[in-house]
């Protein structure tokens, strides 16, 4: 007799990010690929974007399709933390538990200290006598 409670099995598939870009101009895509394949594999399909780089708002962009997404984690397909960070950020699915310890961490840490900018044309005091 079969049991009334299916037996979940992954179907070897990731959904992670793939980088693109530039040197020190990161920008990710955020794709189905199998398990076994590196990040320069043959993708699946994309299900979004990712622009790691604030913009001149000091925002993050980040582009998804919820109901590909659905689909693919339904069919068994695993998350990368990245992406979970992300999905969770969101709200398509509970906060990662890495967001919430980084989030206590920029708590704890103390402001840093701005540097003041020189006025142009002053001379600014000499600190050291030798010179």
């Amino acid at each position: 007799m079969a049991s009334a409670v299916s037996t979940f099995t992954k179907i070897g598939k990731v959904i992670r990010l793939n980088r693109h870009g530039c040197t020190n101009r990161p920008f990710y895509h955020i794709v189905v690929q199998n398990t076994k394949d590196n990040q320069d594999g043959p993708v699946i399909e994309q299900v979004g974007s990712f622009d790691a780089m604030p913009n001149n708002k000091n925002e993050k962009l980040v582009a998804l399709n919820f109901e590909r997404i659905q689909y693919w984690l339904a069919q068994g397909a695993g998350l990368s933390d990245p992406v979970a960070q992300l999905l969770g950020l969101s709200g398509f699915l509970p906060n990662h538990p890495r967001t919430l310890i980084q989030a206590w961490k920029n708590r704890r840490e103390p402001p840093r200290e701005r540097k003041i900018e020189a006025i142009k044309g002053i001379a600014p005091p000499l600190d050291n006598p030798k010179l």
